[in-house]
């Protein structure tokens, strides 16, 4: 079946009469920096712009000029205080709070500034999709989502109330997650207006997330431990993890090397940031972190707040070291998940994977 644009932005957004809609898109900051996928995305955005504004037409809302504005460089990181639209300058935070729907088709995941923005207005939701393909259309964005969301809420009843998941991995390493404190959240692709709770999702979309306990209460330390394998090309390292950071990176080989810098250079991103099951069952591994996501067992580590968790801008040493970054073990993978299970206070257990296949739906 042929992708069909309009039905999706109209499945997800459902946008009303009067509202407002802002499709953006970063630029490279230097020539150097640009590359054909991301001139790809940027052609994307100018047609969802389009396809919103053929939209609109019909359903009575506004869309505005495309908006792009200079790369943040990194996932996560604070986005430009101004970008431009229409061949205007303009401020950044007041051009997508003066939307009512932002959907940001960008290079480097806007997420968290995203999040941000959505407790300054009420009336205000955004789409991020960082790192997204024109081939997507054919696969994660052409998902059912009322299946996805039905996933997603399976997931969030089993995680409500865990208070540790128990991790194994294929490689043999074993980690547990500390969850007290926390609660579950879902990115099941649908965004209405005034949607309750969270009001910033990804696209392609489906996953239930949790950041893990980080440890802020006083007298009551993150149990957050173990060792979490990760494989770049043909070297495997290991991350030891105690109290919910990463507190040394195994491995002689050179990516090894470049994480121990990468971590040293500033602690926090050594907290683990989310931990999350991916339930698209159209998402393809390929390399694309957006979409691997939504086929599997994740986790990241760095920046939180966006997700729920306390470790944001403000506890790094400077906004250029500001990371959010996904590591992502779904089917297709080199490493998988041998099993995963939900604990509760009780003592009770649910298997949510064994054998990097969901053992739940």
């Amino acid at each position: 079946m042929a992708f069909d644009l309009i039905k999706l932005l109209t499945d997800v957004f459902d946008p009303q009469p009067g509202e407002v809609v802002t499709v953006a898109c970063d630029v490279p900051r230097a020539l150097g920096e640009d590359t054909p996928a991301w001139q790809e995305r940027r052609a994307m955005a100018a047609e969802w712009q389009r396809a919103f504004t053929a939209l609109g037409r019909g359903r009575s809302f506004a869309v505005r000029p495309l908006f792009t504005f200079r790369a943040s460089g990194a996932n996560g990181a604070e986005l430009p205080a101004i970008g431009s639209m229409a061949g205007q300058t303009v401020p950044l935070r007041d051009t997508l709070l003066g939307s009512t729907l932002a959907v940001l088709l960008t290079e480097y995941s806007a997420t968290a500034p995203l999040d941000v923005l959505s407790h300054m207005k009420e009336d205000f939701r955004a789409a991020s999709m960082p790192g997204v393909e024109k081939r997507m259309e054919r696969t994660a964005l052409s998902a059912d989502h009322h299946e996805v969301a039905r996933r997603c809420k399976i997931l969030e009843d089993i995680l409500r109330g865990a208070v540790t998941l128990e991790v194994a991995f294929s490689t043999g390493h074993r980690c547990s997650f500390d969850l007290r404190f926390r609660k579950p959240e879902v990115d099941d692709g649908v965004l209405p207006r005034f949607k309750p709770g969270d009001r910033v999702i990804n696209l392609p979309s489906g996953e239930t997330f949790i950041v893990p306990y980080e440890g802020e209460q006083a007298g009551s330390r993150s149990q957050t431990a173990g060792m979490i394998p990760v494989r770049q090309g043909q070297e495997l390292m290991s991350y030891i993890v105690e109290e919910n950071r990463i507190v040394k990176v195994e491995g002689n080989g050179p990516t090894a090397r470049t994480m121990r810098a990468f971590f040293a250079a500033d602690p926090a991103r050594t907290n683990i940031a989310e931990v999350a099951f991916g339930c698209n069952e159209w998402a393809q591994v390929t390399g694309n972190v957006l979409e691997d996501e939504k086929a599997g067992f994740h986790w990241a580590y760095g920046r939180s707040d966006h997700l729920g968790g306390v470790t944001g801008v403000a506890q790094f040493i400077q906004p250029d070291t500001v990371v959010h970054q996904d590591v992502v073990y779904a089917k297709g993978n080199p490493i998988q998940i041998a099993e995963a299970t939900a604990v509760r206070q009780d003592g009770s257990r649910t298997r949510i994977i064994r054998n990097g296949a969901y053992v739940v739906f």
